[in-house]
């Protein structure tokens, strides 16, 4: 696998899936490099933001875990939760792929409602809504941000699906893409293809104020999808997916949101 330089600070965008894309939080999970660095170690920053590589809210209410080569999940190292930001570090010993996960992340319950020809919302799941109002939508957003990182080949374990939520499954590998291919993978609901589901490819380090996709793709029929990338680089893809919540949930209906943040090599 050939190395992309270190790759330092994040990537972001949509908290709420009621908001644009363009001014929206992102959750991110990014290596500073995808390859171990000094004895095995590996760094990555992670939270919220609007504009990238300026966290501006860290990611909390997560359950950081890494997946190792041999399939089990472990905690990280290290666990810092700043202001701004959250850092992890985590020491690979085995060869082969690991995968970096926010763990998924439950916020607060949103209401919105119609009101005088006006539309709401509300946080607070136990205010009565005002007489007269129409409730819109009813749910709560579930964040998963995840990465993956090699040590020397790359192997296939950690990147089984969970088969639960909302989750993009990568079908070339993440960590052995060149400029010049396609990345391919699949978005799964509760392990189900989502078809027809938009994906968006968000180009990092780019300087742009408020980030903008690079491209949006469609699945098909089978929940794949594919973006060629012909620059070396940090991406991130983001799907999101408005669906039922399972029963016994807080809300009844869940606004899922999962990114996946990978690098692309020189040939």
């Amino acid at each position: 696998m050939k190395s992309l330089a270190r790759l330092c600070l994040p990537l972001v965008c949509n908290l709420a899936l009621s908001a644009s894309l363009a001014n929206a939080h992102t959750p991110f999970l990014v290596p500073i490099s995808f390859e171990p660095l000094h004895q095995g170690w590996v760094s990555l920053d992670a939270g919220f933001a609007e504009v990238f590589f300026q966290s501006e809210v860290a990611f909390d209410k997560g359950n950081f875990q890494v997946l190792t080569p041999k399939g089990e999940w472990v905690a990280p190292a290290r666990l810092e939760q700043f202001t701004t930001r959250s850092l992890v570090e985590y020491q690979t010993k085995d060869e082969g792929t690991y995968r970096f996960s926010t763990g998924v992340r439950k916020a607060a319950i949103f209401r919105m409602y119609e009101l005088n020809g006006e539309r709401k919302h509300s946080r607070d799941p136990k205010e009565m809504l005002p007489k007269g109002a129409k409730l819109l939508d009813h749910y709560q957003s579930v964040t998963l941000a995840e990465t993956y990182v090699t040590l020397k080949a790359p192997t296939q374990t950690a990147l089984k699906p969970y088969n639960q939520g909302l989750e993009i499954v990568p079908v070339t590998h993440p960590n052995d893409v060149y400029a010049g291919e396609a990345f391919a993978f699949k978005v799964l609901l509760d392990g189900k293809p989502l078809a027809d589901n938009d994906v968006s490819l968000f180009t990092g380090y780019d300087g742009n104020e408020h980030e903008k996709e690079t491209l949006k793709v469609k699945t098909d029929k089978d929940g794949k999808a594919e973006v060629k990338l012909d620059n070396t680089g940090v991406y991130l893809l983001y799907a999101r997916k408005s669906a039922p919540a399972p029963k016994g949930a807080d809300a009844p209906n869940y606004g899922y949101v999962y990114t996946l943040t990978f690098a692309v090599n020189a040939q």
